[in-house]
């Protein structure tokens, strides 16, 4: 069974570039054309989105640099640790929601320095799996489009990462142990 998994594996990306333009050669759909076209379209949409990054990067450098993302880790870390959660994991879950790169980062730091079977590692792996870059999704995918009330998306969003951190820790605790 592995032996299938991993050709499949290899072979899936390759077949799919194979496939796709012969099918659309097939059903005579000019592809260098329609590759071209979604190219400009994309551009124009990266062009479109640059203002909303900006913004986005603006607040996050202002978060981490006014020292509100240390007062609520300070906040929230006695809690945490009342539960004998690692209080090293909370940036992590407050940076996942924000920036990708950042957290990874920062998960990144995590695993080295506690080592990857550790607890704080595996909670740290646990919680980039299963929590979103929200406000980065809601920036990119509602600017391109262009959407400017985000409505529920906000809120719901930051729920399920909420959510997705609270059982990242607990079913590692469940399972690895506790600290």
């Amino acid at each position: 069974m592995y032996g299938l998994v991993s050709a499949i594996s290899i072979w899936a990306v390759p077949v799919m570039i194979a496939f796709i333009p012969l099918y659309a050669s097939f059903k005579k759909i000019p592809v260098y054309e329609t590759f071209v076209d979604g190219a400009k379209d994309g551009f124009d949409t990266a062009v479109k989105i640059i203002p909303h990054l900006v913004g986005m990067m603006t607040a996050i450098s202002i978060f981490r640099a006014s020292g509100a993302m240390d007062f609520l880790v300070g906040a929230v870390e006695p809690v945490l640790a009342w539960f004998g959660v690692p209080g090293e994991v909370l940036p992590l879950g407050i940076l996942r929601t924000i920036t990708g790169a950042g957290s990874l980062a920062y998960a990144t730091d995590l695993i080295q320095q506690h080592g990857p079977d550790s607890l704080i590692g595996r909670i740290a792996s646990t919680i980039q799996g299963s929590t979103d870059t929200t406000l980065y999704v809601i920036t990119v995918y509602f600017g391109a489009v262009g959407i400017r009330n985000s409505r529920y998306a906000v809120k719901v969003g930051l729920f399920a990462d909420l959510v997705g951190f609270i059982a990242a820790i607990s079913i590692c605790m469940l399972v690895f142990g506790s600290a």
